[in-house]
């Protein structure tokens, strides 16, 4: 491998090094290119990459197909085809106009290659940062930079100010940054730079062909935009009020049945609001908001007023941009799988000892007890105390503040009630437990917990994570057993409504926990098959949270209309969970979805736990636990409803849960509970 600082990095493509050098680490994204300079760009650089490997020749006239032989690189293999599937000679300007609407899926095939070779690491939420593996590594010369993108930026910085003589790539690469506009975003242009970057894009044949082709087709989309957007869809009041789905309380099969009637972008007026909300709702709404929706939507709007309730300013929730990602990083270790697995002993004896209290004939209303459930295993792993006391006041204090504040379904004055006031108290109570448990001689010896990694945060940047948000930082992990426990009693009422699929987990369920020591290393095989594919389709059937709001702070266009300034957004994420093109028969309870052959969840339909920035930052954590939760009732229980139905009640506001009047009946322990 060379490692001479001209060619170190010449591992990397053109349209791989163009990636590269977009990305922030600050903010875990790209340096913001409006889509259809990025998707020109991407298209240039892979021209000119084919230029320079000898595939084509180009000039400002022409481009000619050399050599069709594949490369090896999806990328480039991808243009190489649609280039020899034409028989005229065109120019580079036609190229990249033909190329462009492909360039989504050529930054997709970069990514995965960028990640696949440990270049990037990919974080959830759509998130990308260079990896540790990368730092130092082949692609760099280490003797003078850290990584592999510095090295980049660093030979282009020494082209347009140190006076060096670029190579034909760095021309390209410079060409296509400067003209996108985006070098301004990496170095300081002054004036003579921007001479300097002028005449190093002239250096080049190629370079000046692709930049002069790219250039070209930056203004068409752009001036064309509000002419091809088409009126969005107004639902009339009729609609609303007299749909089945929304008086069950199933919104994403509510908004699914919007999207078949209205198309995937429509208005709603919700009674009691002012304004009216633009909703989003399909698998091609998902993707887009999957993947553009940080350049044009923000959070901050929708949870302003929840931040009051607590006292607070700038919540992970109501966060975007660099502050969101640098926040999440801090928070990942304590809600990654891995936390859980190390801990799962501890979580095993804290669940045994929980549920060892129930007995044969007992009854519980299902959603609290499930509350209870996990709160029971979550609230020692997160901030190490026994919380069970004050998880009811902390989730219904919650609860009233989202319905009051965020949802708006119940007016302001309900959350200062003297019995809200005093839940209040029991949240600041909650607080000052684990405030007092996490002193230095409290915590000596002790594993770092989520409490332990919050109150550094506060200790070395206090304005960052300032104390006004250490109420509702510190109460959050208690709150985890609302949005866990709502789903888990959804999960326990499908099982117990289907007796053959409770009696398959069941026998799954001996495999795990019918031996001395659980068997953890089954939770990663076959041989919990059908409790996995039930959960899935128990999490596409009755996801806790239907969607998000979000206001639109840059106007866009999505599927054909556009979204102007200012408007509030409703992203139906789960709405194509009831979609027939996503998921045949929608509405049927189907596990089979989920075998190999048909693996129906990946796709952008499939959002469980949300969509791009936003999505769930312990989802893999919560996938974790609730599948063990499964196997673990299952084997030491079967229920029964108290009441049994024909159709599933939904409690829809402030998430989505079973009703609370559901309740369950302890028929049967199937085994000694040893705590």
């Amino acid at each position: 491998m060379p490692t001479d600082s001209t060619t170190a990095a010449h591992a990397l493509t053109l349209p791989e090094e163009l990636i590269l050098i977009l990305l922030n680490e600050e903010s875990g994204y790209f340096h913001q290119v409006p889509g259809w300079h990025l998707n020109c760009a991407v298209a240039g650089a892979t021209l000119a990459e084919l230029s320079l490997q000898a595939r084509i020749d180009t000039d400002m006239d022409q481009l000619i197909l050399l050599d069709r032989s594949p490369t090896g690189d999806a990328v480039l293999d991808l243009a190489l085809q649609q280039i020899g599937s034409e028989t005229e000679s065109n120019n580079a300007q036609h190229w990249i106009e033909r190329l462009a609407p492909n360039a989504e899926l050529m930054i997709d095939l970069i990514l995965d290659r960028l990640t696949a070779s440990a270049l990037l690491e990919y974080h959830e939420g759509n998130f990308w940062t260079l990896s540790s593996v990368a730092r130092h590594s082949e692609f760099v010369d280490a003797g003078n930079e850290d990584t592999a993108i510095q090295f980049i930026k660093t030979r282009i910085a020494k082209s347009i100010f140190g006076g060096t003589i670029p190579s034909p790539r760095d021309v390209i690469i410079i060409g296509l940054a400067n003209t996108c506009d985006v070098l301004r975003c990496i170095f300081e242009i002054d004036n003579d730079a921007q001479h300097r970057i002028e005449l190093i894009c002239k250096m080049d044949l190629i370079g000046r062909a692709i930049a002069h082709a790219v250039e070209q087709n930056l203004t068409g989309p752009a001036l064309r935009r509000a002419a091809l957007t088409r009126p969005v869809p107004r639902v009339p009041m009729r609609r609303l009020v007299f749909n089945r789905q929304a008086w069950r309380g199933n919104l994403p099969a509510f908004f699914a049945d919007l999207k078949q009637q209205f198309g995937s972008v429509f208005v709603i007026k919700p009674p009691l609001t002012r304004s009216p909300l633009y909703v989003l709702a399909g698998i091609q709404t998902n993707r887009w908001v999957h993947r553009y929706g940080r350049m044009y939507l923000r959070s901050r709007d929708y949870f302003r007023d929840l931040e009051s309730a607590y006292h607070a300013a700038g919540l992970l929730p109501a966060l975007d941009g660099a502050d969101h990602f640098r926040l999440r990083k801090a928070m990942r270790p304590t809600y990654s799988r891995a936390n859980l697995d190390r801990h799962r002993h501890d979580l095993h004896q804290h669940a045994r000892t929980h549920i060892a209290t129930w007995k044969e004939g007992d009854t519980f209303p299902l959603v609290h007890m499930c509350h209870h459930y996990v709160n029971a295993q979550l609230s020692p792993l997160f901030v190490s105390i026994d919380s069970q006391d004050l998880v009811d006041d902390v989730i219904a204090y919650k609860q009233r503040a989202l319905n009051t504040k965020v949802a708006k379904v119940l007016p302001g004055f309900l959350l200062s009630t003297p019995g809200m006031k005093r839940k209040a108290k029991s949240v600041e109570a909650a607080v000052e437990r684990i405030q007092q448990t996490h002193t230095s001689g409290q915590r000596a010896g002790c594993p770092r917990d989520h409490a332990d990694d919050l109150l550094a945060l506060h200790n070395s940047d206090p304005v960052f994570m300032p104390e006004s948000n250490m109420k509702f930082a510190l109460s959050a992990p208690i709150l985890a057993a609302m949005y866990v426990g709502d789903e888990l009693s959804f999960i326990l009422h499908a099982l117990i409504c289907r007796p053959d699929i409770y009696r398959c987990v069941q026998a799954e369920a001996a495999a795990v926990f019918g031996q001395d020591e659980p068997r953890w290393d089954l939770l990663d095989s076959d041989e919990i098959d059908v409790t996995m594919r039930f959960f899935r389709e128990c999490l596409r059937m009755h996801p806790t949270i239907p969607g998000s709001i979000r206001t639109v702070m840059n106007s866009c266009v999505v599927e054909d209309c556009e979204l102007p300034f200012g408007a509030r957004v409703f992203v139906a994420a789960t709405a194509s969970h009831y979609l027939n093109e996503a998921f045949p028969d929608a509405h049927r309870f189907d596990i089979d979805r989920y075998l190999p052959a048909r693996s129906e969840h990946r796709s952008p339909g499939y959002a469980p736990f949300g969509l791009g920035t936003h999505s769930c930052l312990g989802s893999r954590l919560v996938e974790r636990q609730l599948v063990a939760d499964i196997l673990r009732l299952a084997h030491y229980f079967t229920m029964e409803l108290a009441k049994p139905r024909r159709r599933l009640r939904i409690s829809p506001f402030p998430s989505m849960s079973v009703s609370r009047r559901v309740q369950v009946v302890i028929k049967e322990q199937r085994h000694p509970i040893v705590v």
